[in-house]
This record gives structure tokens, sequence and C-alpha cells, in this order.
């Protein structure tokens, strides 16, 4: 076989295996499932005044059967143990966490720089406490 037939077969090899795994997968996906319910009752006028994709989602996601709504949107692969936060990273989560409380306090007391940002006030906070 020519290299190019060879190609060709491969894709279409792939391209069905792809086919045949996407309506297995969309089954229990609450995403698929609540986003073709929401394209549906849109396009049917059906959709409630004023109601939001994500207000949407969140009533679709309520409405499904318990193994729909629990397998979430990960695929099944991505749900295994996560390996611990070293010391630094937990250190550096709480310097973040707390910069966060003083910004929100100093936002609101008028005490940010005109024109100053988050990622600059992140950076001299974390500066600071460190």
């Amino acid at each position: 076989m020519t290299m190019m037939v060879k190609t060709a077969m491969a894709a279409i090899t792939i391209t069905g295996l792809g086919v045949l795994a996407t309506p297995a997968l969309a089954a229990d996906n609450p995403m698929k499932i609540c986003g073709a319910k929401y394209r549906e009752a849109k396009t049917a006028g059906t959709l409630p005044a004023g109601q939001t994709w994500m207000q949407f989602l969140a009533q679709c996601r309520a409405s499904l059967p318990k193994s729909s709504a629990v397998s979430g949107d990960k695929p099944a692969a991505s749900t295994g143990a996560r390996r611990p936060r070293s010391a630094a990273q937990t250190a550096t989560a709480s310097r973040q966490h707390e910069c966060g409380n003083q910004w929100k306090a100093d936002k609101a007391a008028g005490k940010i720089a005109p024109g100053q940002t988050w990622p600059q006030y992140w950076s001299a906070c974390n500066k600071r406490l460190k």
C-alpha cells in the first residue's frame, strides 16, 4: 500500500473510533446533556425570561439522575489521587489568601493607589509577607 492510502485508512479508523466513543461519553456528561436541553429550550422559546446559562445548568444538574450528576465533567482517568502540596506551595497559597483579604479590605477603604492592579498589589504584598 502507498503511504497516502495507509494515512487515509488510519484517519478513517481513528475518526470511526471517535464517533463510536462520543455517544458513550455524552450519555453520562451533565454538560452535554444540559447543553442540549438549553439549546432546545432556547430554540423553542421556552427558556424562562432572563434565565442565564449558569442558572439553567444548576437546575438541569439538580434534575439529572444521581448516576449522571455524580459523574461530573471530568473523565474517569482524571479522578485519581493528587499529590500533596509541598511546604512552599502551601506557604504561597497562604500568602496569596492573606494578600487577597488585605486587597479587599484596602479596596473597600479606598487605600489602593489609583491604577494599581491586583498583580501589582500581590507582588508587593507577597514580598512584604515573605
